[in-house]
């Protein structure tokens, strides 16, 4: 029988760090949880709980999947390092080093990414070769795959911090991005709704006006993802993208209208139900990404050998 190879994978967030020891969805041997602190202390203890796991179970490769920014270029002199990361004590510093250790090959790609390439694997992406993964919650992030792999060139994508027009009547809020104001992330992720609000998403009924622009805004990172990546599905995720049932529909209705028939218009118009839905993973994707990341780099190193 095939032994598949065993991952350790650390998805690596703002408040927690998820690392999972698998093969696959269906096989996860273990899996624990370490709060996100000071980096020192908390990559240390995630460099203890793979080595120990190593020790216990053997390991063939790591994946880790990180918030961002990040340095995703191998050829970089800060290749796996946080870059001008807002999170207070780690911008700057090399994510990638306490694991270097255990000689083991490591992939290293952003949380979103890993995602998507999860999604891919395992999910709702399967057989698909373009495809988008956009988690919304805390913040807004966008991993993307072309031609089977994640989309990368002079720094990895940033897709939560496009600009789209204003939806008519809504000009007086100015959006909570620290760097942009009213970018995608400043009006629609759950602090943006919860800022316009006055209280937490997750209390507002349906029909609450503040639900308004963010749907607005995600059709319209929709729109945009549609014509200028082509993907055959866009997945939508996140704490408040799958926590709304309303939300999904809201964000369909929205979408055709600003496609407005033209080009991937006729491919999506009546297929919005197989072309925009939740992940397959469900709240599973971000730590099984780290997984798809580690199983990315194995292939890397066969494929080198």
């Amino acid at each position: 029988m095939t032994r598949h190879p065993l991952i350790a994978g650390v998805e690596l967030g703002g408040t927690k760090v998820a690392c999972l020891l698998a093969r696959g969805p269906d096989d996860i041997l273990a899996q624990t949880r370490i709060d996100t602190g000071n980096p020192d202390t908390t990559l240390a203890a995630v460099s203890d709980q793979l080595t120990a796991w190593k020790a216990a179970h053997g390991l063939d490769a790591i994946g880790v999947a990180s918030f961002g920014p990040i340095d995703i270029d191998p050829g970089s002199a800060t290749y796996g390092s946080a870059i001008g990361t807002p999170k207070p004590g780690w911008d700057g510093i090399d994510l990638l080093a306490p694991l270097k250790g255990l000689g083991l090959p490591i992939g290293f790609d952003t949380d979103v990414n890993g995602a998507a390439l999860a999604e891919g694997r395992w999910g709702a992406a399967r057989g698909l070769s373009d495809f988008a993964y956009v988690t919304v919650g805390t913040g807004i992030g966008v991993g993307a795959v072309v031609a089977g792999r994640t989309v990368r060139g002079l720094g990895h994508m940033e897709a939560g911090h496009l600009r789209s027009p204003r939806l008519r009547g809504h000009e007086g809020f100015a959006g909570v991005c620290p760097y942009h104001g009213d970018c995608a992330e400043g009006l629609a992720a759950g602090p943006a709704i919860a800022a316009r609000a006055g209280r937490p998403a997750e209390t507002l009924a349906p029909d609450h006006p503040a639900w308004d622009e963010p749907v607005h805004v995600l059709a319209a990172l929709c729109h945009n993802l549609i014509y200028t990546l082509a993907p055959q599905r866009i997945l939508i995720g996140g704490g408040v993208g799958m926590g709304q049932p309303h939300l999904l529909p809201r964000i369909r209705r929205a979408l055709s209208e600003s496609l407005g028939g033209y080009a991937q218009a006729r491919l999506i118009d009546g297929q919005m139900g197989q072309r925009i839905l939740h992940p397959g993973l469900g709240d599973r994707a971000g730590p099984l990404g780290a997984v798809a990341v580690g199983l990315g780099a194995l292939a890397a190193v066969s494929r080198s050998g």
